[in-house]
Order: C-alpha cells, then structure tokens, then sequence
C-alpha cells in the first residue's frame, strides 16, 4: 500500500516535533523529510498551525489506541486503571530516534501559550485520561468525592512519572507509580469493603 503524500508529512513532522520541538522545526525539514515538494504540504495543511493540531490529534489517538489494547487485556476495574500506566509505558518504550523525551503532548504544550488552542487540545487529552480513569473507578466505588480525589492523585502519579521518565530516558518511574497507584487504590477502595 503506498503512503500519500499527506502522511509522509505527518509522519515526518510527528518525529520532528517531538525530537527537536515545535518551534525549532521549519517547513523545509518536514518536507526534506517527508521528501516531498513544499507544496505538498500546503495542498494538505494551510498551515503549519493546521499541520500542528493534525499532530496534536495522532499523539492523542496513538496513546487511545495503546491504551484500548491495554485495557482490552485488563480483567478488573483496578486493572483497567493499572493498564493506563502500561499505555503511558507502551509510549516510553517506544524506539524514538533521539530517545525518549517524555510526554510528547506535554512536551507541545510546553511551547504555546496558556489559552492557545493547541495547548487547550492537550488539556482536553489530559481530561479525558481522566475521565477514563474515574470511568474505572466509578465501578469501584459510589462515593462520587472519593472519585475525584482518587482520579487526580492518579493523574498526577501518572504525569509525574511521565515527566520523570522523561528526564531519565526510562519508563521506570512509570512502573514505580503504577506499583504505587496499585497500592494507594488497594487500601482505599478495595480494602474498604
């Protein structure tokens, strides 16, 4: 199956982005990359902003689908909510060219300001990470407060050990706080019971 010309341009600037950032990356690397006509590029994107969103929306439906796969094989709705620290672990072991750099949506965010859509976009992944982890924990208890609380200490676990991860060019700080979520969840919701 051939790849088209709007895919090698993805493809291209996805690994750009994350290996050099946002910002550094100029249009003629992504088509010298992609190698395709410049363009090319603006028949696909009529923008490098359009081509940023595109960008934002595969990191998000790449960790989505790392994580259906995940969760697919998780029996219990304790493992389920474990299985998102595999995904999260899935994206660090992945073989970038430079290495691992930790979240690449945290990472793009990191280069726009506050309110700007591209930043609001990564927020909205981060939401609904969060949305899928009270999902879980709704099946674990009906205490609606004890939901929220939980749902956001394992958001930040989750992201912490993402961003130290990333620091360190190694998933195992996601182990660590995945063992650590296991633990926490265990003694106040399963134990409770």
């Amino acid at each position: 199956m051939s790849t088209t010309a709007k895919e090698k341009i993805l493809h291209a600037a996805s690994i750009l982005f994350y290996n050099k950032g946002i910002e550094a990356t100029g249009i003629n690397s992504i088509t010298n990359k992609a190698n395709v006509a410049k363009m090319s590029l603006y028949n696909n994107f009529s923008t490098k902003n359009d081509l940023i969103a595109s960008y934002i929306t595969i990191r998000h439906q790449e960790w989505l689908d790392l994580y259906a796969i995940q969760e697919n094989r998780a029996k219990t709705s304790l493992d389920k909510i474990l299985a998102i620290f595999d995904a999260y672990q899935d994206h660090a072991e992945f073989n970038y060219e430079n290495g691992f750099r930790g979240c690449g949506l945290l990472n793009a965010a990191a280069e726009f300001s506050a309110n700007s859509p591209h930043r609001v976009a990564v927020k909205k992944h981060k939401e609904e990470v969060e949305s899928i982890i009270k999902r879980h924990l709704s099946h674990l208890t009906q205490d609606q407060n004890k939901i929220n609380e939980l749902a956001l200490m394992v958001s930040f676990l989750l992201e912490g050990s993402i961003s130290r991860a990333g620091l360190e060019g190694s998933s195992h700080k996601v182990t660590a706080a995945k063992v650590l979520t296991k633990k926490i969840l265990e003694k106040e919701i399963i134990n409770e019971k």
